[in-house]
Order: structure tokens, then C-alpha cells, then sequence
């Protein structure tokens, strides 16, 4: 302390080091300042660390052990030849002084005045642990033989007691004697543990690959195989017999569409059909619908015969479909004039019980035309 006051400070021109001696000597002060205020009366000031945990007699609170204080050290007595030393604080949340001293012969510190010690100390005769010798008891054994032969007895009485732990004890050390050994045991088990593991982590890895799994997988137990015995799955067509069999089914199939049977169309043309009857006239919903119900006039042409074209030349006046002539009734439809003059065709709008069965729409539409009749609509 008063080192760090002299080193590399100022010297007065007056100071003599031969007369003075020191920086604190010419100054007339002590090198622990404040701290040996009280230096006459044997008391120096420390820096005191609670040992243990106490409650305090004034404010009744509890200090934890590692509290510091500033406390008054004092030397009160000797243990043979080491000191005993008391120790006087103020408690920090009170007015209360705490006083306390060494008691060298345990080793501990006793409190004198201003506090109480929480009891937390561990008592080596309660644990049967080896107790040290008192130095009275020490000169006893020395001077007096009878207590010694007593005191002997004592000790081989302990001896047999504590006997059995002891062989038991010594076995277990001599058991772990050899380091080496068991370290090489246990180090060829560790290896043999990891290889497993890892040989089972590679299976399950590959189990999960296989089965696009991302669940964590257990270990395998014996339930687990007896409940799997007693499951049977169902195997499912592979990809190249499904394959297989759209193939022979394609195979197999028509390449051309079934023709429709005689006096039907395709379910587009009768849905057409319909919307024109019905647009035309009420027919029964028993009779079938006809050529001449939907007001349709045919003309029939020969193969080879252009197919007049129903718009008028440029002298001859427009004619309209009812103007068409029809045929006689005693003209019969099989003669040859009838098939060759495109204007011949029969009357529109036949009974459907003596409708003929050519006049039926025809599915190809080959060698007739049909011609709507507007005659009845009520436009001008």
C-alpha cells in the first residue's frame, strides 16, 4: 500500500533519504492509511468474508455465507502457539455489531455476540469418520497404561465391526486394479456397439428409400414378427400387366364403328329431328318421326346427273319449295322416270301410317337431297 503512494511521485526538495527513509515517514503516516487508524489500540480494519450462514439478533434477517464486511480484527488469545483472532462487524441492515473468533481447535469460527449460526455442520462422529485426537487424550494415553490397554480394546472392538465393509472395499479396488485391461474391454464393446448401430442405421436408411418413408423407424421386436406372420397381403398388378392388357383390349376392339340400324341416325341427327318437329307441328310421342313431318322435300338424282342447284337462273323466277309439282298418286315411285327427274318427288307431309320407309332419313345421305317447306310459316 505504501508502494503504490511512493512509487513515481513527488519528492519535496527538503526530502533526505538518509534522514527520512521513506516517503511515508517524512509524511508522519502509516502505509495502511485508514485501515490503522486504530493500530494503537491493536485493531487493524480488514476485509471479512462470512464463513457460513447466520441470522442476525438485531433485524432477525438472514446473511448468506460470502457476505462481506469491513470488520475490526483483534488478537484475544493463543491456541498453543497459533493465535486467536475476533473479528467485529456491523450487520449491513441493521445497527447490530457482530462479533466472532477463530477456534483453531476445529478448525471453524465460533460467533461471540449479535448473531445466531444456521446449523448446517456435518458431525464426523455421527458418520462414523476418523475423529482426530485431543492433546489431552493424547498425554493420557501416553502416562496411563490401563486407559491405553482400554483404549485398544475400543479400537479392535471398531476394527471387527468395520471389517466386512473394509474386505469389501478392497475387493472392488482390486477388482479395477488393472486399467489397462478394462480400458481395452470397454473400448472393443463400445466398437462392437457402434458397428451394430451403424449396420442398422444402413437398414433402415434402405428400407426407407425403398418405401419413400420420412418417419423414423423403431427397432424390430418379437411381436412385431408374430403379428406380421399372421397378415397376408393381396399383390397387385404390376404397371407392365396393366399395360398388357389395355394393349389386348386395343387389339381385340373394331377398328370401324358399328352402323346404326335402318331408320335411325346418330343421336345428334335425332336430337335435330326433334327440335324440327316439334318446331313444326305436334306429333304423337308413340309415332316415329318422318321425313315429311318436318316439312323436308327429297329429290332424287341420278349418280352421274349434276344436282340442280335450287337457286334460279338469271331469267327464271324464284320458285319456292311448295311449288315443286308433286307426283301422281298412280305414278309409282320405282319408275324410272320418277328416279331420274330431279323435280319429281313425293308430296310433303304423308300420313305416318302411309309414310314410306325410303322416307326415313338415311344416314349417309347418298342419291337424295333433302329440301326444307316453309309453306306454313306464318313469315310473308
Amino acid at each position: 500500500m505504501g508502494e503504490r503512494k511512493g512509487v513515481n511521485k513527488y519528492y519535496p526538495p527538503d526530502f533526505n533519504p538518509e534522514k527520512h527513509g521513506s516517503l511515508n515517514r517524512y509524511h508522519n503516516s502509516h502505509p495502511l492509511r485508514e485501515r490503522a487508524r486504530k493500530l494503537s489500540q491493536g485493531i487493524l480494519v480488514i476485509r471479512f468474508e462470512m464463513p457460513y450462514n447466520i441470522w442476525c439478533d438485531g433485524c432477525k434477517n438472514h446473511i448468506g455465507m460470502g457476505v462481506r464486511y469491513n470488520a475490526e480484527k483483534k488478537k484475544v488469545g493463543n491456541y498453543y502457539t497459533t493465535p486467536i483472532y475476533r473479528f467485529r462487524m456491523k450487520c449491513h441492515l441493521c445497527v447490530n455489531y457482530i462479533e466472532m473468533q477463530t477456534d483453531p481447535a476445529n478448525c471453524d469460527y465460533v460467533i461471540v455476540s449479535g448473531a445466531q449460526r444456521k446449523e448446517e455442520r456435518w458431525d464426523m462422529e455421527d458418520n462414523e469418520q476418523v475423529l482426530t485426537t485431543e492433546h489431552e487424550k493424547k498425554q493420557k494415553l501416553e502416562t496411563d497404561a490401563m486407559f491405553r490397554l482400554e483404549h485398544g480394546e475400543a479400537d479392535r472392538g471398531a476394527l471387527k465391526k468395520a471389517l466386512p465393509t473394509l474386505s469389501h472395499i478392497q475387493e472392488a479396488q482390486n477388482a479395477w486394479k488393472d486399467d489397462f485391461a478394462l480400458n481395452s474391454l470397454l473400448r472393443r464393446r463400445f466398437r462392437e456397439k457402434k458397428k451394430a448401430m451403424q449396420e442398422e442405421e444402413e437398414k433402415d436408411q434402405a428400407l426407407q428409400a425403398k418405401a419413400s418413408l420420412a418417419i423414423p423407424l423403431v427397432p424390430e421386436t418379437e411381436d412385431d414378427r408374430r403379428l406380421a406372420a399372421l397378415l397376408k397381403f393381396h399383390t397387385l398388378d404390376s404397371y407392365e400387366d396393366r399395360q398388357r392388357l389395355k394393349r389386348s383390349e386395343i387389339i381385340s376392339r373394331s377398328w370401324f364403328p358399328s352402323a346404326p340400324a335402318p331408320g335411325t341416325g346418330s343421336s345428334k341427327a335425332s336430337s335435330v329431328l326433334k327440335k324440327l318437329s316439334q318446331g313444326r307441328r305436334a306429333a304423337p310421342a308413340s309415332a316415329p318421326i318422318t321425313v315429311g313431318d318436318l316439312g323436308i322435300v327429297r329429290r332424287r338424282a341420278s349418280r352421274d346427273a349434276p344436282v340442280p342447284s335450287d337457286s334460279p337462273g338469271p331469267g327464271e323466277p324464284r320458285r319456292a319449295a311448295h311449288d315443286t309439282p308433286a307426283c301422281p298418286p298412280a305414278c309409282p315411285q320405282g319408275t324410272p322416270g320418277a328416279q331420274d327427274s330431279p323435280q319429281d318427288a313425293p308430296a310433303p307431309g304423308p300420313s305416318p301410317k302411309t309414310a314410306d320407309p325410303s322416307d326415313a332419313v338415311q344416314p349417309d345421305g347418298r342419291g337424295s337431297s333433302l329440301v326444307a317447306d316453309y309453306s306454313d310459316s306464318e313469315s310473308d
